[in-house]
């Protein structure tokens, strides 16, 4: 009996080492440094979004947040005396990324990945690197449309439970809205004239307009007072409570900002970029507005 109990407790024993091997050789629990310092980097970013985050035919990744993550491991690796890793980008959808980060798939997330409150519950953010608004994006010869008030009666589109357009809804209920599943349907719609208007972060919006010159633009989307229609906060998402990384990935925003390098990604990708500017990184006081 004793031999039988033995060998199963020995069995288990073994079992739980082949499992924590496994678990230490994939890497899926290890955080942002670990990462790093292991040569190996997965970073969490957008597929279907020009300017911002765009995988190619050819699997490349291109874009201001990819180019942000690039920037924020490097400076890293950088400063700790390590070498540069490899990265590898893992798509994140909006509705995964805090599992994503929860369950160590990947070591950051930048992508279009607004701060607020619920979700600072689950994940540690660093930044912000980027502050934008909520924006509209309308033909480029149509000169109808100047704000808010002149989509009363319009047809504004939109993402299937878009809190953006509910929004505008809300202010101005004469606006129509037409909801697709994803954003680059409502750009065709609005190339082809069946929508008047388009609606959510302007980063987004001038990346849209980026990739087909001179036929959208980006008109800001004002309350009756002349403030922003709404603020939006990037950061990058990080496990939660890992203030090492976050601190790290902060001192890396920081240099990116003031040396230039953030004005010359966004240049690159988003053109002109009408209502986007460099957060404060470190700053999340506006999380108790």
């Amino acid at each position: 009996m004793k031999s039988s109990l033995s060998r199963v407790l020995a069995l288990c024993a073994a079992a739980g080492v082949a499992l924590s091997t496994l678990t230490a050789c994939g890497g899926g629990s290890e955080g942002l440094l670990a990462q790093i310092e292991s040569g190996k980097v997965t970073a969490g970013a957008k597929y279907d979004q020009p300017g911002l985050g765009l995988r190619g035919s050819d699997e490349s990744m291109s874009g201001l947040d990819v180019e942000v993550s690039k920037y924020v491991i490097n400076h890293i690796a950088k400063e700790k005396g390590w070498k540069e890793p490899e990265i590898t980008f893992r798509e994140t959808p909006t509705a995964q990324r805090e599992t994503l980060i929860q369950n160590g798939e990947v070591g950051m997330i930048a992508a279009t990945y607004s701060i607020n409150e619920g979700r600072a519950q689950s994940v540690n953010f660093a930044g912000p690197y980027l502050v934008t608004h909520q924006a509209l994006l309308v033909r480029e010869n149509d000169n109808s449309i100047k704000g808010l008030n002149d989509l009363n009666g319009k047809i504004l589109c939109t993402t299937s439970g878009s809190t953006p357009a509910q929004k505008v809804k809300e202010a101005l209920p004469g606006v129509q809205l037409q909801e697709f599943d994803v954003y680059s349907s409502c750009v065709e719609a609005l190339r082809n004239g069946t929508v008047d208007a388009l609606t959510t972060d302007a980063t987004i919006l001038n990346g849209y307009s980026a990739q087909s010159p001179n036929t959208f633009r980006v008109v800001p989307l004002l309350k009756p007072d002349g403030s922003q229609f709404t603020d939006e906060y990037y950061g990058v998402g990080l496990a939660k409570d890992d203030q090492e990384a976050t601190d790290a990935v902060n001192e890396a925003l920081t240099a990116m900002i003031k040396d230039g390098t953030f004005d010359r990604l966004v240049s690159e990708n988003l053109g002109k970029a009408e209502g986007v500017s460099p957060g404060t990184p470190g700053d999340l006081s506006f999380l108790k507005k």
